[in-house]
């Protein structure tokens, strides 16, 4: 997906998040993260959100923390981070292609990087708005969530904080059915390594729509369709929260 792309899924995605959060009350429980209640999934998304456009808007060369969100609530709280969204998705609009700032995957620009991470977070805590509200959730769409797979995979599991090991080799394959997109990953006792494609064999295979694929290895969604070793699954499911 084009740079472009990704800041108009930011846009619609914080937009849908923010509407949800409104309708289903800040106090409500978000089943997709049992220990959050809405409050606290505007004031991480808010807070991530303005620590994203920090480093795009200053051009800040180096990694610093997240600020905590304000002690703000209900109506104050909303406004707060309809501010950050919007202020994250101005900032992109407005870098220069040449940006230089710091990041932490690989992409094909700074700039590149920021709007597909930002896009991601964004669409993922929008789903955990929407469980909370209640209803049928917005779909992700095939392009978006393809891409998405890729980052998750190949880019934060592709990092030594990736949680997701095994004692002895194995190899999962996931397959979306309706993307033509198809990756393999090498698990074991050190990081676990991505490559699209799927020819070699494999101890499990996922498989199912890109959209519920990518919900499925975000831990929102049980994975559409499991062949082979199912406790590899299963093990996806416990170790690779990121």
């Amino acid at each position: 997906m084009k740079t472009a792309e990704h800041i108009e899924v930011l846009d619609r995605e914080g937009t849908l998040l923010a509407s949800a959060a409104q309708e289903a009350g800040l106090d409500a429980t978000v089943p997709t993260c049992p220990d959050w209640r809405v409050r606290d999934l505007l004031r991480h998304t808010g807070a991530v959100h303005r620590w994203a456009a920090g480093f795009v808007a200053e051009g800040h060369p180096a990694p610093r923390p997240i600020r905590e969100a304000p002690d703000l609530d209900d109506a104050a709280l909303l406004d707060w981070f309809r501010e950050g969204h919007a202020g994250v998705v101005a900032a992109l609009r407005e870098a220069p292609d040449d940006l230089e700032c710091w990041s932490f995957l690989p992409a094909a620009s700074p700039l590149a990087f920021w709007a597909r991470r930002q896009a991601n977070e964004t669409a993922v805590h929008r789903y955990d708005a929407e469980s909370a509200r209640g209803g049928s959730p917005t779909p992700v769409g095939t392009e978006f969530a393809a891409d998405g797979i890729d980052e998750l995979l190949r880019g934060l599991h592709g990092r030594a904080k990736s949680r997701m090991r095994t004692d002895v080799p194995r190899v999962l394959r996931i397959r979306t059915t309706d993307a033509g997109a198809v990756w393999t990953v090498r698990l074991s006792e050190d990081i676990p390594v991505t490559e699209s494609g799927g020819t070699a064999p494999a101890d499990c295979e996922v498989a199912g729509p890109a959209g519920q694929l990518y919900l499925a290895l975000w831990n929102r969604e049980p994975f559409p369709q499991v062949t082979g070793d199912a406790e590899l699954a299963e093990r996806w499911r416990e170790q690779a929260g990121v």
